[in-house]
């Protein structure tokens, strides 16, 4: 089958480990099921993976892919809702023991606590080829909606940016909350979540037609970067790390919470540390979110008819291009891949 593989590491260049290959069918997995893959998309982790992050030599050839959209093509044993034919999207948290994962405290589905959970990609195989093996307990059905590049999106982005508003944050209608950077999967998504939970969004980048592009999907304010916000918010959300930093403890409100979910610009901003206790300000860390984060964000993308944006979709043999645009940071919205 078709597969887009980190075939080294290569911490430099990590566009020169990837290829686009044949890689064997994934094999039969007690609890795991086969689908057809329609689509996924490119998140800043593949990139990471290419230059070491999270993924040992040792693992290599690994198919790369955090996140899924695809067909249900055999029955799925102890799951009558999804019969031959469903499309589906999956989490993609699995514990090393090859049971369902969740990336939160506590026991799920056979994961003993303090299990070491791994996302796709880095113990087991990605998304990024024709057929993708996931814990059955970890599929659900595709919102209606949405198309299966849209849903893909949905896995890794989309649920990462609903555990930094409503699991991290805590956010409510009526909050205030600074989303730092536009453009990218999760920014464009924690914009559209958080407009249709009823907060008032603000918004910086550098980019003044990616600010007005936020400014359409639902923000209240858009600004440059380290511009001063009309007030202090409740929250902040951050996935930029060393340039945002200290507009981001600036920014937030006296007992607020940033949470934090990646460095794309560095991960050694000065810490402002006196900043953060004086303030009694809460910082928290994200990586994707749980299980049950994810059935509730998709209950919400559906009620309330959500559409992730998409940049461009490109075949798996352009693989190559949708990460180059992923690297350059020059698309609004995310990259997808259709098979």
């Amino acid at each position: 089958m078709r597969a887009v593989v980190a075939a080294e590491i290569n911490p430099n260049e990590p566009l020169a480990a990837l290829s686009v290959t044949d890689m064997p069918e994934p094999a039969a997995r007690q609890e795991w099921a086969s689908i057809r893959t329609q689509a996924v998309t490119v998140n800043h982790h593949d990139l990471w993976s290419l230059q070491g992050v999270g993924l040992q030599a040792s693992r290599l050839p690994m198919i790369l892919g955090t996140d899924v959209c695809g067909v249900v093509e055999t029955a799925l044993d102890g799951r009558p809702d999804l019969p031959v034919g469903s499309e589906v999207v999956a989490y993609t948290v699995v514990g090393l023991n090859g049971q369902p994962g969740d990336a939160s405290v506590g026991t799920e589905q056979g994961v003993a606590s303090g299990e070491r959970r791994s996302i796709l990609s880095e113990y087991y195989a990605g998304t990024m080829a024709e057929y993708t093996s996931v814990p059955v307990a970890n599929l659900f059905a595709k919102p209606q909606h949405l198309t299966a590049a849209q849903a893909a999106a949905l896995g890794t982005s989309w649920l990462t940016a609903y555990s930094m508003l409503f699991t991290a944050a805590g956010v409510k209608p009526g909050d205030s909350v600074l989303i730092q950077g536009a453009g990218g999967g999760v920014s464009t998504a924690a914009v559209q979540m958080a407009h249709a939970a009823g907060l008032e969004v603000f918004v910086c980048s550098r980019s003044e037609a990616k600010r007005s592009r936020v400014v359409q999907l639902g923000a209240d304010w858009a600004g440059e970067p380290g511009e001063r916000l009309p007030h202090k918010v409740d929250a902040v959300l951050d996935s930029v790390g060393s340039t945002t930093w200290a507009h981001s403890v600036r920014s937030v409100r006296p007992g607020g919470t940033i949470a934090v979910c990646g460095a794309t610009t560095g991960d050694m901003p000065g810490a402002e540390l006196t900043r953060i206790f004086f303030q009694d300000l809460r910082v928290q860390g994200v990586t994707m979110g749980s299980r049950a984060d994810f059935a509730r964000m998709l209950r919400f993308v559906e009620h309330q008819r959500l559409v992730p944006v998409i940049a461009q979709t490109w075949t798996v043999n352009q693989a190559r291009q949708a990460f180059v645009a992923v690297m350059e940071g020059t698309q609004f919205g995310k990259a997808a891949i259709a098979f």
